[in-house]
C-alpha cells in the first residue's frame, strides 16, 4: 500500500492536499503581476552578486596554486586543505543558513591564510541557501526558474573574473580586489524588499503587502496572489517546525529529493574543476595560464543557455540531458589519462582533456549546477524550508569538502580512475532524476508543495 502511495507522488499527482476551498493548484488565468519590474531586476541582481562572490572564492585555489605554494612553502597535503577548507566554512554557515534567514613564520601564515578561507566559507555556505530561496520568494512562477538558475552564470562570471585577474595580478591582490563585489552587495541590500512570503510567515501583514506591491508592479493586481501567500502560510504553519518536525513521513519525498540531488551534484566532480583546474591541466600538459581563463569565458555561453532553456525545457529533461553529457565528456577525461599513463597515443591527451572539460563545463552548466538548487528553493514548504535548507546546504558542502580535499589523492592514486569515477555519478544522478524528481515549471510555490507531501494520505 506504502509503495502505491509513493508511485503516485513519484506521478505528481493532482490530488490535493487541502481542502478544495483553499486548492493552490495553478489556475491558467494570468497574473498580472508576471512581469519582470525594475524592483524584482534589482532584487534579484542585489542577491546574485553573491554567487559572483562566491564563484571569485571558488575559482581563487586554482588560479593561485602554484605562486602560492612556492611562496609559502606548501606541500600537497596543506594546499588541499586550504583548497577544501573553504567548504567547511560553507558547511558550517549552512548549518545555521536557515535559522539566520528566519531571524536574520611560515605556519603562521598558512594558518592565516586558512583562517580567512574559512570565514569565507562561512559566507559562501549562507549565500548558497539564501539566494535561491529569497529569488524564488519574490518571483513569479512563469520566471522563477530562470531568474534562480542565473546563480549558475554569476558563479561563472566570477570565476571567468579571477582567472583572467589572476594573470597580471599576485595571489595576495587577488585577495583584495575580491572586496569590492561585497561591498556593492552590502550597498545594494539597503535599496531592495524583503521577501513577502517570509513577512507572511512571521505575521508582518502590513510590511507582506507593501513588498508584494512593490516587487509586482504599481499597477499590478496582486490580491489574489497575496491570499494564496497568505493562506498556505497558516496552513503550512499547523505542523510541527524545526528539525524535529522536518523528519516527518510526510516530507520524507521532498527530502530525499533535496538530499540527493545535492550529493550528486558536488560528487560529480564539479568543484574540484574550479579550485584545481591547473592541476588537471597541468597533469595534461595543457598550458595553465591560458587553458582555465579559455575555460571560463568558454563556460559564459553556457550559463546563458541555461537561463534561456530552464523554463523552457523544465528541470526534468534539462538535468537528464546534462547528466548524460557530463558522463560522456568525463568519460572523456578518463580515457585519455588512461592513454596518458600505458604510453598509447598520449599526444591526443591535452586534446582530449581540454575538450573534456569544455564539454563538462557547458553540460554541467545548462542543469546539475543550477537546477539542484532550483528545486531546493521549492520543494519545501514554509514551516519547514529553514531547517530542511539547513541540512540540504550542508550535505551540499559536506560532500564538496570531501571531493575537493580527496581529489589531489584521488589523482596520485589514478587519474583515469579519478575521471570514471566521476563519471559513475553522473550515470546516478541520470537514473535518480527519471525515478525521483518531479517537474516543478510554471507551478506556484504553494500548489508544489500541496503536491508533493500528498502521497502520504
Amino acid at each position: 500500500m506504502e509503495k502505491e502511495c509513493m508511485e503516485e507522488g513519484l506521478a505528481n499527482t493532482k490530488r490535493p492536499l487541502l481542502p478544495a476551498e483553499t486548492n493552490f493548484i495553478s489556475s491558467d488565468k494570468p497574473n498580472d503581476g508576471s512581469s519582470l519590474t525594475p524592483v524584482l531586476f534589482l532584487s534579484a541582481i542585489v542577491a546574485l552578486s553573491g554567487n559572483f562572490c562566491f564563484g571569485f572564492a571558488a575559482g581563487y585555489t586554482s588560479t593561485a596554486e602554484f605562486e602560492m605554494m612556492e611562496d609559502l612553502g606548501m606541500s600537497i597535503a596543506a594546499y588541499s586543505f586550504f583548497g577544501s577548507i573553504l567548504t567547511i566554512g560553507a558547511a558550517i554557515g549552512a548549518i545555521l543558513s536557515g535559522k539566520i534567514a528566519d531571524f536574520v613564520g611560515r605556519k603562521r601564515s598558512v594558518w592565516g591564510i586558512n583562517i580567512g578561507r574559512l570565514s569565507i566559507g562561512f559566507a559562501v555556505g549562507l549565500i548558497a541557501y539564501v539566494v535561491p530561496v529569497y529569488i524564488a520568494e519574490i518571483t513569479p512562477k512563469n520566471i522563477r526558474g530562470r531568474l534562480v538558475v542565473t546563480l549558475q552564470l554569476m558563479n561563472c562570471s566570477g570565476l571567468l573574473i579571477v582567472f583572467f585577474l589572476g594573470n597580471f595580478f599576485s595571489w595576495r591582490t587577488l585577495s583584495l580586489l575580491a572586496i569590492i563585489p561585497c561591498l556593492m552587495q552590502v550597498v545594494g541590500l539597503v535599496f531592495i524588499p524583503e521577501s513577502p512570503r517570509w513577512l507572511a510567515s512571521i505575521g508582518k501583514e502590513i510590511e507582506f503587502e507593501d513588498a508584494l506591491r512593490r516587487l509586482r508592479g504599481a499597477d499590478a493586481g496582486v490580491s489574489e496572489e497575496a491570499t494564496e501567500i497568505r493562506d498556505a502560510t497558516e496552513i503550512f504553519q499547523r505542523g510541527d517546525a524545526g528539525f524535529q518536525g522536518l523528519f516527518q513521513k510526510k516530507y520524507a519525498y521532498p527530502l530525499m529529493i533535496g538530499v540527493g540531488l545535492m550529493l550528486l551534484q558536488q560528487l560529480g566532480g564539479n568543484s574540484v574543476f574550479a579550485a584545481y583546474l591547473s592541476t588537471v591541466f597541468a597533469k595534461a600538459n595543457v598550458s595553465t595560464t591560458i587553458g582555465p581563463t579559455a575555460i571560463a569565458f568558454l563556460q559564459m555561453p553556457a550559463a546563458v543557455l541555461g537561463v534561456i532553456l530552464m523554463d523552457a525545457f523544465g528541470r526534468r529533461a534539462l538535468l537528464m540531458v546534462s547528466s548524460v553529457a557530463s558522463c560522456l565528456c568525463l568519460s572523456t577525461m578518463g580515457l585519455a589519462f588512461y592513454l596518458q599513463e600505458h604510453d598509447y597515443a598520449k599526444e591526443f591527451t591535452p586534446v582530449l582533456v581540454f575538450l573534456g572539460v569544455l564539454g563538462f563545463s557547458y553540460a554541467f552548466a545548462v542543469g546539475m549546477s543550477g537546477i539542484p538548487w532550483v528545486i531546493m528553493s521549492e520543494i519545501f514548504p514554509i514551516n519547514v524550508k529553514a531547517s530542511a535548507g539547513s541540512l540540504v546546504t550542508l550535505v551540499n558542502w559536506s560532500s564538496s569538502w570531501l571531493v575537493t580535499y580527496a581529489f589531489n589523492f584521488m589523482l596520485e592514486w589514478s587519474s583515469p580512475g579519478t575521471f570514471f569515477f566521476f563519471a559513475s555519478i553522473s550515470a546516478l544522478a541520470f537514473l535518480f532524476t527519471w525515478i525521483m524528481v518531479p517537474e516543478t515549471k510554471g507551478r506556484s510555490l504553494e500548489d508544489i508543495h500541496a503536491t508533493l507531501i500528498t502521497y502520504v494520505y
